[in-house]
């Protein structure tokens, strides 16, 4: 297990790193279901809104239809027009697809314009091309990396983050897996600790608006427990929880959605409501921790004349150690 999204079997996840001359720090992630023809093979799936200012591409006709038709692609703001472009010469050349004549590209954002020229929409079919193509299973690397390359979370650099849960056999044995691409705002906790009060540094601590905790955040949701839209929606709303346990405050500028899918294909019995509650539980707890891994995986990052600088772990071991915080 790589404590990934790509714990559920068959999901794959590319990154594309995209570092131009001084302004240009930006990128593509690509997570891709599975590796067959995701428009012939579809999955269930849903998407959810938290705080809806955002870009988000394809969001209807996932929720009218429930189900995913393209793999899912993580960029910068005004880039997500070109990524779903390409997206969709991508899906085009894939075999059985000559005669289709409608495609839904799903293509989520969050706004890295202090480290990176997002006036410049630098990002290329190349780039997409390579996320999708290099996309695979296993270890998934997290950070200042594709779509997390130039994106900030807490007044930090932090960027993409995964985790996963699998739940024992009493339970169903099912596995839930989270990605973020975390560039959003409020006062950090870190399992209940207050790292970003007691580090100084918070939104509205000067109530001026040097920070008042705006941005966004992206995120996947994947399982390969029989799921159908509905209690896909239901899973995708309790990732939202996870989030609220970090301490995001969901501004009013942040866009914050989840999209969730099943990678259980073929019909078959779908679970229970009352089988639901691990799941839940599994999903809270994944999304927390990926997006712990966001901030704690980033490194600095200089762009546009602006340095950001990772969280000092150093300093957060400390606090968590005097707040007897255990590690999961």
């Amino acid at each position: 297990m790589s404590n990934a999204l790509t714990d559920v079997a068959g999901v794959l996840v590319g990154h594309t790193t995209v570092i131009e001359g001084d302004s240009v720090r930006t990128g593509v992630t690509a997570i891709r279901p599975h590796a067959g023809n995701l428009f012939h093979e579809r999955v269930p799936a849903a998407i959810v809104t938290g705080n809806g200012f955002g870009k988000l591409i394809g969001s209807t006709q996932v929720n009218e239809l429930g189900e995913l038709e393209t793999p899912i692609l993580l960029t910068s703001t005004l880039s997500v027009w070109r990524a779903a472009d390409a997206l969709v010469d991508w899906m085009l050349e894939r075999p059985r697809m000559s005669k289709v004549r409608s495609l839904n590209p799903v293509v989520g954002e969050t706004n890295d314009g202090r480290l990176n020229d997002i006036r410049s929409r630098p990002i290329t079919a190349a780039h997409v091309r390579q996320a999708l193509d290099t996309a695979s299973g296993g270890p998934v690397p997290e950070g200042s990396v594709g779509a997390g390359t130039g994106t900030i979370a807490f007044g930090w650099k932090a960027g993409i983050g995964t985790a996963s849960r699998v739940l024992p056999a009493s339970l169903g044995g099912h596995t839930v897996g989270a990605l973020v691409q975390s560039n959003f705002g409020g006062v950090l906790q870190v399992l209940g600790v207050p790292v970003g009060r007691e580090l100084g540094r918070y939104a509205f601590q000067k109530d001026v608006a040097d920070e008042r905790g705006d941005g966004s955040i992206l995120i996947v949701v994947a399982t390969d427990a029989p799921l159908l839209h509905r209690n896909l929606q239901r899973l995708a709303s309790r990732a939202l929880m996870g989030l609220a346990r970090t301490g995001s405050n969901a501004s009013n500028g942040s866009g914050d959605y989840v999209i969730a899918f099943s990678t259980r294909q073929g019909g078959g019995a779908e679970l229970s409501n009352d089988d639901l509650s691990p799941l839940f539980q599994a999903v809270i707890e994944a999304t927390e921790e990926a997006i712990y891994n966001s901030l704690f995986t980033a490194t600095a990052v200089t762009g546009q004349g602006l340095t950001v600088e990772p969280l000092p772990l150093d300093r957060v071991r400390e606090l968590l150690a005097r707040y007897d915080a255990g590690l999961r």
